[in-house]
């Protein structure tokens, strides 16, 4: 039995006689595969009759040749001799089946005579210039399963200026060079089209087809995913369009999606600065790679001609002398497009991205698309290797696809009738729209941007040069297991409650990992609402000393911090009556903005937290050199906001603080459904992010903003949870994955016994997993047997 490798070496021998023979009409009915045949002579007849029937092999092969505009021409007929590098890329594109490769072949032969994408010279105008203007390149790094990224940058083109011809050589001369690189023929493409900063008239929509029907079945390239980034709302109709020209499989891998959503599909390492990485890109670089990959592969394409000085002339012959490393780049180049057609496997999948937080006025090129569509099939492991300008390989992972935002109704007890809405789930795009604002300011001051969808979390800006907080003070730079959301639903359901409350009781054992010598001074017993929930020494919030009185810098407050950002929050407990002024006094010191509440003044008849602001509006309190006034009050189902004017009496001083208090927390136990919760955390993390705006320049902290207060009644259960899960989900925003227990177990270290009960714990778990699956990073969620694991477990 013929080994692998044999079946390989035989089917390039079989794809190379049938395509130098695509001057012979064939007529053709059935596929069938590649590896059935070991005779070589016999399969090839049988394989010419294998291929599909739309696949008429009546074109003749363009060589190059006078054209119409900008490098481009071929249209002499030429016989070719297909190399045996050549071969390897389309077989390699359509996994070795050879009618599938063939056709592809003749599909992309088909599009560069018609397309004039022959002779690609790099040094004539307008396509000299059309390079230039970086709207389209292939980004220095890969995605975690190895794809290369092509990036497009929609608000970079002008149809006035640039003819199709023009662009699409521009893009086919780029994918030629990416697709030299072994890895990305095995690996294939993402493609990212970043229409950030876009306007209508950027709009091409003929060019836009013309690019998904090169990549979808004319190029040798396995496309891995579309991504379209921050697509405005004008762009809805004609995507609904577009998606007509695709097979179904493909539609439902084709996705528009935010900024924030792009780190989901490639990893931020790999992904430029605007669109929320840390790459720096250097177009100018890439296009020199490329001028010297069409210069080393001259011998290859001049192996694909055969009869060069026949009817193409003494002009022909010369062009192909100089520029047959083009001829072969646009081969090449169709392999990458012919990748798109691969989007119906189940490897294969397209995004579109929306509401990019970008600088204002940012755009990715053409060819970024390209790249970002490699990106996105990598899937999200931020660990991965990347080499700049080598495009080095990386650990295949599975990659995600996007599902419709619908609240997710977890199936946990067994029953497949509560799951069947997420069977039927499908992919579907989301309605996107523009950043409200200037996303570059936005971004530059930490500033969270939505999209009316309800988008959440914006892209974490990188620690402000002044701040002195370093990413890795903060969580993001602890070990741990972190986990892409798949394996973290596969990890739930196999472990069911019982096991995930196991596993918080191993948490919950371990003896503290700090002193409390503060909170136990005698001074200090009383400010302590309970005598068990006490203050860490390391990490507490230390008050200025007040003049002319004994040592009062003691409050049952701690500094957590945050994903990337050092000490972005502060737990504390509810105030007491006798610690109000204290814990204005640290809102003032701190210079905090936003106060989170996750309890009920009164709960079960018991006072669980002071009134230390007053609720009603135009009304104000008093608590030491501190008058709070409330300005307004907004009421919503699941939680309530007071606008708070905070002023010191002895300056005269005055601040805004938002108070937000959370009040659909059950007495007894959590929530049902975590997306109250959810919906809450985006609305503070919203606000937080216009008022740090708000500051300019007078903030030189933290680009997201001073610390979060977030206190319930005693600091550690509910506000561990809120927490927890703000440090989760921003990190499954960034690079895909999420670590809870070793979230938790962080925040403990510096929030004494945070996550107080079991069942906060699983609600955790459970409310990342329901996050995910609404944002669409899951399309169907299967829990079937999570209560009844108990018993199992026992």
């Amino acid at each position: 039995m013929a080994s692998k490798a044999e079946e390989q070496q035989i089917a390039v021998k079989q794809f190379i006689d049938l395509c130098n023979s695509l001057g012979v009409n064939c007529t053709t009915t059935t596929a069938t595969s590649p590896s059935a045949s070991t005779s070589s002579a016999s399969s090839t007849q049988n394989l010419i009759a294998a291929v599909p029937p739309q696949s008429q092999f009546q074109v003749q092969l363009a060589a190059p040749g006078g054209g119409e505009s900008g490098g481009g021409g071929g249209a002499a007929p030429v016989r070719r001799h297909i190399s045996h590098t050549t071969a390897v890329k389309f077989l390699y594109a359509r996994k070795f089946d050879i009618p599938r490769a063939v056709s592809l072949y003749e599909q992309h032969e088909q599009i560069r005579q018609k397309e004039y994408l022959y002779n690609i010279d790099p040094d004539v105008e307008p396509l000299r210039s059309e390079l230039q203007t970086g709207k389209f390149t292939i980004l220095p790094a890969r995605t975690s399963s190895g794809a290369a990224i092509a990036l497009f940058t929609a608000n970079r083109h002008s149809p006035l200026s640039a003819s199709h011809t023009t662009t699409l050589q521009g893009i086919v001369y780029q994918l030629d060079s990416a697709l030299q690189d072994s890895e990305t023929q095995r690996a294939g493409l993402v493609f990212i089209y970043d229409m950030s900063g876009s306007k209508y008239s950027n709009f091409d929509y003929d060019l836009s087809q013309k690019i998904l029907t090169l990549l979808k079945g004319g190029y040798p390239a396995r496309l891995k995913k579309v991504l379209i980034v921050t697509a405005p709302l004008w762009f809805k109709a004609p995507f609904k369009i577009l998606r007509l020209f695709v097979r179904e499989k493909l539609r439902e891998r084709v996705f528009t999606v935010s900024v924030p959503q792009l780190a989901l599909h490639v990893p931020r390492k790999a992904l430029p600065i605007h669109l929320g990485g840390t790459l720096e890109v250097d177009h100018a670089t890439w296009l020199l790679s490329c001028r010297q990959s069409m210069t080393n592969r001259e011998d290859e394409l001049l192996a694909n001609i055969v009869g060069v000085g026949g009817s193409g002339g003494s002009a022909t012959g010369s062009a192909v002398a100089t520029n047959g490393t083009e001829i072969e780049a646009a081969t090449t180049g169709a392999t990458i497009i012919s990748a798109v057609h691969q989007l119906g496997d189940n490897n294969t999948t397209v995004v579109t991205v929306s509401n990019g937080v970008g600088p204002a006025g940012s755009s990715v090129g053409s060819g970024g698309a390209a790249a970002a569509a490699t990106a996105v099939s990598c899937g999200v492991e931020p660990n991965e290797n990347i080499t700049i300008n080598g495009l080095s390989p990386s650990h295949r992972s599975s990659s995600s696809t996007a599902t419709s935002a619908n609240p997710l109704k977890l199936n946990t007890s067994g029953s497949a009738d509560n799951n069947s809405s997420s069977n039927n789930t499908t992919t579907t795009t989301n309605n996107a729209t523009t950043v409200a604002g200037a996303a570059g300011a936005a971004a530059a001051a930490g500033t969270t941007t939505t999209n009316g969808g309800g988008e959440f979390w914006s892209e974490n800006p990188p620690s402000s040069a002044s701040s002195g907080f370093s990413d890795d003070d903060s969580l993001a730079g602890q070990e741990g297991d972190p986990k892409p959301i798949d394996q973290i639903v596969q990890m739930v359901k196999q472990r069911g409650r019982h096991g995930l409350i196991k596993e918080y009781a191993d948490i919950r054992n371990r003896a503290p990992e700090g002193t409390f010598l503060h909170a136990r001074m005698r001074s200090n017993l009383t400010k302590n609402r309970y005598t068990d929930v006490l203050c860490y020494d390391h990490s507490r919030v230390v008050l200025a000393n007040e003049d002319g009185e004994e040592p009062s810098d003691y409050i049952n407050a701690n500094f957590v911090d945050g994903y990337k950002q050092k000490n972005a929050y502060i737990s504390t407990q509810g105030p007491l009556p006798k610690t109000s002024q204290d814990f204005w006094r640290m809102i003032w010191e701190q210079h905090c903005l936003v106060i989170v509440m996750t309890t009920r003044v009164m709960e079960r008849g018991r006072v669980k937290c002071g009134q230390y602001w007053e609720p009603t509006e135009e009304s104000s309190l008093e608590f030491g050199d501190y008058h709070v006034r409330t300005i307004s009050v907004e009421c919503n189902e699941d939680y309530m906001v007071a606008s708070l004017e905070l002023r010191n009496i002895k300056t005269d001083e005055i601040r805004n603080v938002s108070h937000w208090q959370f009040t659909s927390w059950p007495d007894y136990g959590v929530p049902s459904s975590a997306m109250a919760m959810l919906n809450f955390l985006q609305k503070v993390r919203e606000k937080q992010a216009q008022l740090v705006n708000g500051l300019g320049d007078t903030w030189a902290g933290h680009a997201r903003g001073p610390p979060i207060v977030v206190h319930c009644s005693a600091g550690i259960g509910r506000t561990g949870t809120f927490i927890t899960l703000d440090i989760c989900i921003s990190r499954l925003e960034d690079v895909g994955t999420a670590d809870i227990r070793g979230t938790v177990e962080k925040i403990r270290s510096q929030r004494a016994y945070s996550i107080q009960m079991p069942d906060q714990y699983v609600f955790c778990h459970l409310a990342l997993i329901e996050y995910a699956y609404s944002r669409g990073m899951l399309q169907t969620v299967d829990l079937a047997g999570f209560d009844e694991r108990e018993q199992d477990s026992e």
